[in-house]
């Protein structure tokens, strides 16, 4: 079940690396191509891990401080960070993920390198059983392309020949070699060239040790894992340098990765054919180039946003002042109406007061007896209807 799952896997970049290889004739170059594409493809998604992986570093200080305040309160700082995180819209694992991808499409490219008819030129393994019986008939010797018994014998399992672990790049190289009409006449197949600066990517390093000889076809072999673990070093050092700033265990655990990665990739690239230290060297050097420009590119334009937000927070500050102001003045008339009002309502009454008061006492003075008012009119007089008058 899983190698079928591998196999399709392996479809859609099979094709890629043969239309590359198609147009273009030579295979270390189709490989370089093929990483080139399948970085621009994953280039949106790695855009949006980069820009995550560096806001969490302009929140190192922030982090820095919770991890200060909270150290003796571990579930406390897990609280605090998880909140700093949702705040900034960041995850603290989105720049991690991506950086495993690479390592998949390896072993799906170790997959089409290694067995190139069924993996490359998607021909059926019935179809490459009957060249290896076409190439046994003819005399060819099969030692490096399937396992021979001490008689000479090919050795099968349920009938069929057991093939070594690089027989179907030995098998393509013999055809293509001695045999290129018969190769001709099988329809997909192709007379594949595995040359490449002079250097045969089907070979491991590691053979480059083990025989060594003064010629370039030895010393290139020997120097691409050296490339490979340089490439890979350049970019974990810019990666590391761009993440945040770390303390206690964490730092130490993330230098530990900036040159355990190195040592990883001159390993692969010793052990496996050359082909894929032509890809690890390529994915390396396409990755540092994008983590330069992606950098400097998330730089400005973060710094843009802070900007922005800045302005934004001040331009809301500076509303509410001044809908504060608005709000006090608002507040300022209203008193003072109260207050005119009350001083209106109060000379009113006053002078309603004064008013009354003064109809009260006030008469002429032909018409007052003593204090008393006592009529309007005629002043009064005590005898004027006596009879006399």
């Amino acid at each position: 079940m899983f190698s079928s799952i591998g196999y399709v896997i392996c479809i859609p970049f099979a094709w890629l690396v043969r239309v590359f290889y198609e147009l273009t004739g030579s295979y270390g170059v189709a490989i370089i191509l093929f990483t080139l594409v399948l970085k621009l493809i994953l280039l949106p998604l790695q855009m949006k891990s980069k820009k995550s992986m560096m806001r969490m570093n302009r929140m190192s200080g922030r982090m820095q401080e919770i991890q200060k305040k909270y150290a003796n309160n571990q579930a406390k700082m897990s609280e605090e960070m998880q909140k700093l995180y949702a705040e900034e819209g960041v995850s603290p694992m989105s720049g991690c993920l991506w950086s495993f991808l690479p390592l998949p499409i390896l072993i799906a490219l170790y997959s089409i390198i290694r067995q190139p008819i069924t993996h490359f030129m998607m021909l059926s393994e019935e179809t490459m059983y009957s060249i290896i019986n076409h190439l046994e008939d003819a005399g060819v010797a099969m030692g490096n392309i399937v396992k021979v018994a001490e008689d000479g014998a090919m050795v099968l399992k349920d009938g069929l020949p057991q093939l070594q672990p690089y027989g179907q790049i030995n098998l393509v190289k013999e055809i293509t070699a001695q045999m290129p009409d018969y190769g001709s006449s099988i329809d997909g197949w192709i007379n594949m060239n595995y040359n490449f600066l002079g250097l045969d990517l089907t070979s491991n390093p590691s053979t480059g040790f083990t025989n060594f000889h003064l010629e370039w076809a030895c010393i290139g072999l020997i120097l691409i894992p050296i490339l490979a673990g340089l490439a890979q070093f350049a970019l974990s050092f810019i990666t590391m340098k761009q993440q945040p700033q770390q303390e206690g265990p964490a730092a130490r655990s993330t230098r530990s990765m900036m040159y355990m990665m190195p040592l990883v990739s001159v390993y692969i690239a010793f052990i496996m054919p050359a082909a894929l230290g032509i890809y690890w060297i390529a994915q390396s050097v396409f990755s540092l180039i994008q983590e330069v420009i992606l950098g400097k590119f998330f730089t400005k334009k973060l710094q843009e946003e802070e900007d922005a937000r800045y302005a934004a927070r001040q331009a809301d500050r500076q509303r509410r002042m001044e809908e504060a102001k608005v709000q006090q003045e608002q507040r300022r008339q209203q008193v003072e109406q109260k207050q005119s009002l009350k001083e209106k309502r109060k000379a009113a009454q006053e002078a309603k007061v004064q008013k009354a008061k003064k109809a009260g006492t006030s008469t002429t003075e032909a018409g007052r007896v003593g204090d008393r008012p006592y009529a309007r009119g005629r002043s009064y007089k005590a005898d004027r209807y006596d009879s006399d008058n």
